[in-house]
């Protein structure tokens, strides 16, 4: 192969590479996105569920325990919703890396210089 062939199949790969990694990335984002919402719809869902219950309690005994429950429910789900985003977030890294794997293997070897 010539010089023009290599340097030509390399920037094809190379631009390949680039547009899986953006897809990879993309959907990603989409993947935070929709997590982001549900944890948002979640997490607020509850909320209106503490405040209905807490209007209908007679002790402030029973306030204080319901509050005590929400808190307790409200960081699990956030320590729970935390792993999940970290989880995206890894293998979102992991996907779009996986097209540059391969390119720098295709680089042709460098010549030694013979004296």
């Amino acid at each position: 192969m010539t010089a023009y062939d290599d340097t030509s199949r390399i920037g094809k790969e190379a631009m390949d590479g680039a547009l899986k990694s953006v897809s990879a990335m993309t959907r990603g984002f989409q993947m935070l996105a929709s997590e982001t919402g549900d944890y948002t719809k979640r997490s607020y869902e509850q909320s209106t569920e503490l405040m209905e219950k807490m209007t209908q309690v007679r002790t402030l005994d029973k306030v204080f325990e319901l509050q005590a429950d929400y808190a307790k429910a409200a960081y699990e789900g956030w320590v729970s919703q935390a792993t999940k985003m970290s989880e995206i977030c890894s293998d979102m890294a992991r996907e779009s890396y996986k097209p540059f794997e391969g390119v720098l293997n295709s680089f042709p070897k460098p010549q030694a210089f013979k004296a």
